[in-house]
């Protein structure tokens, strides 16, 4: 079975990796027919997701996402075009929150 293996740095903190995650399994619930169940931890969420012909993880910690996808054979054959929409989405989501979180540029003070 081909395996799917992303992994992505971030410097959001556990809380709004939350969000992301949360917002991630909605996304792929909707678009792919996911059944997605997330498991809190202290340090670290764990994003189970799985249907007919694929089921992996999303770990999500304060300073990383790890993904891991298992496909079975059907969908072995599709496994880059795969990884691509996963790596897409998940790096859509990581620059939007990215984007929030950085400070408005001040404006010069005039002299």
């Amino acid at each position: 079975m081909p395996d799917i293996k992303i992994h992505r740095d971030h410097t959001l903190g556990l809380p709004k990796a939350r969000k992301i995650a949360s917002k991630w399994a909605e996304d792929v619930e909707a678009k792919f027919d996911m059944a997605c169940t997330i498991t809190e931890g202290e340090f670290s969420d764990t994003v189970h997701f799985t249907r007919s012909g694929v089921n992996g993880t999303l770990i999500v910690a304060a300073d990383h996402f790890d993904l891991n996808a298992k496909l079975g054979f059907l969908l072995g054959a599709f496994s880059k075009s795969i990884e691509s929409e996963i790596k897409k989405n998940l790096d859509g989501l990581l620059a939007k929150s990215t984007a929030e979180n950085k400070p408005a540029a001040k404006k010069a003070a005039k002299k």
